[in-house]
């Protein structure tokens, strides 16, 4: 990774923006040939609204028909199912069920059965308080009714994104972390950006600034076609033994403004509940505040009545982009060599590759390059609990988390790996060190000394648990 590149190479594309859809979006245009540089202000990727979300794979069943957002959500779920192999990404396979809970949201399942099918995911199926009880027997039998989703599964949220952006520095692509892009001018035929990393020349930006989207184009554009409106999801997170207690994803019948509260494993084999759907002004901070906490705790202990006393290993608060339209906000400009990437919300994770494809189709129609005939696939280390683990292959040093089976020999994999964590967030994402029942309390003060030196925000003994 070159933070600084003493050449004066024009790139073809200037990505700003290192979250999931900037990330794949470097993978996309790198793989077609293309100079691609991303530029991320924090010290690590993914630190804005791509930390935190519920790890869903969608099929789209529930996607607006005819959407862009159906579009782009289906080309990455099969690109995704496609890829994930060569990459040693995770697919844990569980489906989902939307659950009425009460007579008015029994009534709308025939709807949500039609456009499921509407949208083209033909193997739904509505489902009757015997088969839920019979698939999910710890559910609670107030269940009225659900449709079956068979092909709504679930992924490790940040090691994707990680091997999509390594794929894209295997083919030349250069990554510029705490570049926060502060000012732009365009001559016609290129842009000058200048970023707290030094000045560069780009032929086209891309702008997938996620929470800052709208702000970056008003400064750089004169103005903005959007207006992102920060959307806070809040989670919990039970102890490893409730993830027994589920099987599917159990997802809520959605309504106007959000999908709902979902219930659902995690492939690190936590059982998480969330995100509430909060409107907020602050595109920074996402707060955590205990009444909230614990009617999501309590929300779920209705659901799955053997969740009651249960303990929370963690829980967490996330940002999502939304903007005044429920719609994406793709739009090109190509006279000015721009293109916006902007609304991304919830369904970003799986709609990631299918958005960068969609984007390189707008910009090949200005642009053409010569694709990579035979890329390489770099691998990502495992970390989910339903594959194998590298504490189950000898040699691995020590075990360092103990809560999660981190071993010393990950953490310095991921310290010497082509781009390694910019601070302790990056590393816990890398790793999951520090993100067990004791939330980094008694690993903190060793995952410090192997990181010492190592993180451009290092980290202080014993301060590992600052961040979920």
């Amino acid at each position: 990774m070159t933070e600084n590149d003493p050449s004066n190479e024009t790139y073809d594309v200037a990505i700003v923006g290192g979250g999931v859809v900037g990330c794949a979006m470097a993978r996309r245009f790198a793989l077609e040939g293309a100079r691609t540089v991303l530029l991320e202000k924090s010290s690590d990727i993914l630190s804005g609204a791509s930390k935190a979300n519920s790890a869903i794979l969608h099929t789209g069943f529930d996607a607006p028909s005819g959407s862009l957002e159906l579009q782009c959500m289906q080309a990455g779920y099969r690109e995704y199912l496609e890829i994930h192999g060569r990459m040693n990404l995770p697919l844990l396979r569980t489906g989902a069920m939307v659950v009425a809970w009460n007579a008015e949201d029994q009534h709308k399942l025939a709807g949500i059965l039609a456009q499921a099918k509407a949208n083209g995911v033909d193997d739904v199926e509505m489902l009757d308080p015997g088969q839920i009880r019979a698939m999910e027997p710890h559910l609670s039998r107030a269940a009225l009714g659900a449709v079956l989703v068979p092909g709504e599964h679930l992924i490790d949220p940040w090691s994707a994104p990680l091997a999509y952006l390594q794929q894209a520095m295997a083919h030349g692509a250069q990554v510029r972390l705490r570049a926060e892009v502060r000012q732009g001018r365009f001559d016609g035929q290129a842009w000058t950006l200048l970023t707290t990393q030094g000045r560069l020349r780009a032929r086209q930006v891309i702008n997938c600034a996620g929470l800052f989207g709208d702000l970056l184009e008003q400064n750089l554009l004169g103005q903005s076609s959007f207006r992102i409106m920060p959307r806070k999801g809040q989670f919990v997170v039970f102890d490893k033994a409730a993830a027994s207690l589920l099987g599917s994803i159990v997802l809520p019948v959605p309504n106007e403004r959000t999908k709902g509260i979902v219930l659902t494993r995690t492939v690190y084999g936590n059982l998480l509940v969330g995100p509430t759907a909060e409107e907020q002004e602050d595109r920074v901070h996402a707060g955590l505040d205990g009444a909230t906490l614990q009617s999501l705790i309590d929300a779920a202990v209705e659901r799955i009545p053997a969740l009651a006393g249960m303990p929370v290993t963690a829980t967490y608060a996330g940002l999502r982009p939304a903007s005044e339209k429920k719609e994406y906000r793709i739009q090109a400009d190509p006279e000015r060599h721009w293109i916006t990437v902007g609304g991304i919300r919830s369904t970003g994770l799986t709609a990631a590759l299918g958005i960068a494809r969609h984007v390189y189709s707008l910009y090949s129609q200005q642009h053409q390059h010569v694709a990579v005939s035979a890329p390489t696939w770099p691998q990502v280390p495992n970390l989910a609990e339903h594959l194998p683990r590298d504490w189950q292959t000898p040699g691995y040093g020590e075990i360092v988390c103990h809560c999660e089976l981190v071993t010393r020999r990950e953490i310095q994999a991921a310290l010497a790996s082509p781009l390694p964590p910019g601070d302790i967030g990056g590393l816990k994402r890398r790793t999951r060190a520090c993100m067990g029942r004791c939330q980094g309390f008694y690993c903190g003060a060793q995952v410090a000394e192997l990181s010492a030196s190592q993180l451009a925000v290092p980290l202080a003994t014993g301060r590992c648990h600052e961040q979920h």
